[in-house]
């Protein structure tokens, strides 16, 4: 088990992309990390612990939970950033699709949530960052996106109920939500369609959106708040 006094994120989605960055920016800040994902490797930094699992799966939730605090003895800040976006007109949306996006997006962020705060109560306080889309509350007429609405808006609203919830007892609830991002998720061929998205004309990069998580991270006075880092587009078009 690793110094108590030292803090511990768990970090979904942390194979790839925004996941990997937040691994990183998290371990550049000294906490230990668990990092979860369907297909994350072994780390060798003594203070990553990788598990694999499918966070829309119930027992992943309850695996990670347990190998964090097996490991490490606590957890102070859970970021749930596993994410499924699926761009397709509403009408064109199968049963398969809607499963994968809220099993992911939704239930994958329900019982993880519930077991790391119920951890944090008992420590007397801990943070609580979802990754979210500002296309859940800035439709694009370009971007068909009912299920990322659906889910994400949720997200959104459920951010800043934590935040009520449990503003007296220690634990902060915010949301980073975001424009389109430079990842393995989007084709170099499609980079510059995308980018023409945001206003600012260029597509947001990894960095961005972990410089956002860290601020929240060191603000201590800031909950409930959904931090738009999007390249404008919630500002409008």
């Amino acid at each position: 088990m690793s110094n108590q006094g030292q803090r511990v994120a768990v970090i979904t989605g942390a194979s790839q992309g925004i996941g990997a960055g937040l691994v990183a920016g998290y371990r550049k800040l000294g906490y230990a990390v668990v990092a979860t994902s369907r297909n994350i490797a072994v780390s060798h930094d003594p203070e990553i612990l990788t598990v694999k699992g499918d966070i829309a799966v119930r027992d992943t939730a309850d695996r990670v939970v347990t190998a964090a605090m097996e490991r490490f003895g606590r957890i102070d800040t859970l970021v749930n950033n596993a994410g499924i976006f699926v761009a397709k007109s509403f009408t064109e949306y199968t049963e398969d699709d809607y499963d994968a996006v809220l099993g992911v997006n939704v239930d994958g962020f329900f019982r993880i949530t519930q077991l790391a705060v119920e951890r944090m109560l008992e420590q007397g306080g801990g943070h609580v960052v979802q990754i979210t889309s500002t296309l859940a509350d800035q439709a694009n007429s370009n971007v068909p996106s009912v299920l990322a609405a659906l889910t994400k808006g949720g997200l959104q609203s459920a951010t800043k109920a934590l935040a009520i919830e449990f503003a007296t007892r220690g634990i902060r609830s915010n949301a980073v939500s975001l424009g389109t991002i430079r990842t393995p998720m989007h084709s170099e061929e499609h980079h510059a369609a995308l980018a023409g998205l945001q206003p600012v004309g260029r597509l947001g990069e990894v960095d961005d959106i972990v410089d956002a998580v860290v601020y929240l991270e060191n603000a201590p006075f800031v909950t409930g708040v959904i931090l738009h880092v999007d390249g404008g587009q919630s500002a409008g078009h």
